[in-house]
């Protein structure tokens, strides 16, 4: 697990691949979340409740302006924030649990030579705790250094802005100040730390269960047992942190006053939208971790796997 290039390389096409495929699902998703706690300008529940967007309305609108393109609107800066940022993530995660394995604490026993071991990974093997604190520790890290181009996709998706490049729409968040390019951090790092300490928690166990049952003997088995687990595995964290989601969009995409920050942006929800609040887009960001997760970790790890058997 030291070759930092091919895990790097693997990460980037795993990103890309997901990223083109599942826009749409993103897109509409922002479209949701974006939401109107005001209605004309003032704060109107009733209204509101009448006014409430669906899945299939917020498609229509698109398709009605854009055509079948405007559902993959803001491709380009989901590929420059997701292909590098799935690329860290990946490789940091794995390096960090190899990092990790060489402690007593966190290692599990190896059976050597086992078909489970030698066909369904090659990644680290950690306990549940060491998977925990590996997946939430590198994905707020990554979390932090992507965040800027996390606001630029988020707002290119949303039809509040009318930006027309990518390179106007960085200026102009650089010329809002340096706190503008961190804004919705907070929200994204207590929506991501659970997320991918669920994510790999499960994911790895789901793995290894699965292996024991079905002892996988080619790639090709591999692949579908690393998708099926990953996929598992994404729903569960996605159901857990999906409120963090909501609060991290409408800080990222909303200028009022009651969205500037955290709590103010959590407490607009409730006030006006309730406890459905929380779970606007839900369906949407279900389907797309799902699918990205599925597609994402069984590229991955086939090209890792590829790589290491054919040394």
């Amino acid at each position: 697990m030291k070759n930092v290039g091919q895990q790097m390389t693997s990460g980037a096409l795993s990103g890309l691949t997901s990223t083109i495929a599942l826009q749409p699902f993103d897109l509409l998703k922002t479209r949701l979340q974006q939401g109107d706690s005001i209605y004309h300008g003032k704060f109107q529940p009733k209204q509101l409740a009448a006014h409430s967007v669906s899945v299939m309305k917020a498609a229509r609108e698109v398709l009605d302006t854009s055509g079948m393109r405007g559902l993959w609107r803001g491709t380009a800066a989901s590929l420059i924030r997701n292909v590098p940022g799935v690329a860290l993530y990946m490789t940091g995660l794995t390096q960090l649990r190899s990092i990790m394995s060489s402690s007593r604490y966190f290692t599990v026993p190896v059976i050597p030579d086992h078909p489970s071991t030698t066909h369904s990974s090659v990644l680290p093997k950690l306990t549940n705790t060491g998977n925990l604190v590996a997946g939430a520790t590198t994905r707020v890290g990554v979390g932090l250094l992507m965040n800027p181009l996390t606001l630029l996709k988020a707002r290119f998706e949303s039809n509040m802005y009318a930006y027309q490049t990518l390179s106007g729409a960085f200026a102009s968040v650089v010329r809002s100040g340096p706190t503008e390019l961190l804004r919705g951090l907070s929200a994204a790092s207590l929506r991501d730390a659970p997320y991918a300490g669920i994510f790999v928690v499960f994911y790895e166990a789901m793995k290894r269960n699965a292996a024991l049952i079905t002892i996988p003997t080619s790639h090709t088995q591999s692949s579908l047992l690393h998708s099926g687990s990953a996929a598992a595995a994404g729903a569960l964290a996605t159901l857990a942190t999906h409120p963090f989601d909501v609060v991290k969009t409408k800080l990222q995409v909303r200028t009022e006053n009651q969205y500037h920050s955290f709590i103010s942006t959590a407490r607009t929800i409730w006030k006006y939208r309730g406890i459905r609040g929380y779970f606007d887009g839900t369906s949407l960001r279900l389907s797309r971790k799902v699918l990205s997760s599925a597609i994402g970790w069984a590229v991955y790890e086939f090209i890792l796997m590829s790589v290491w058997t054919s040394q």
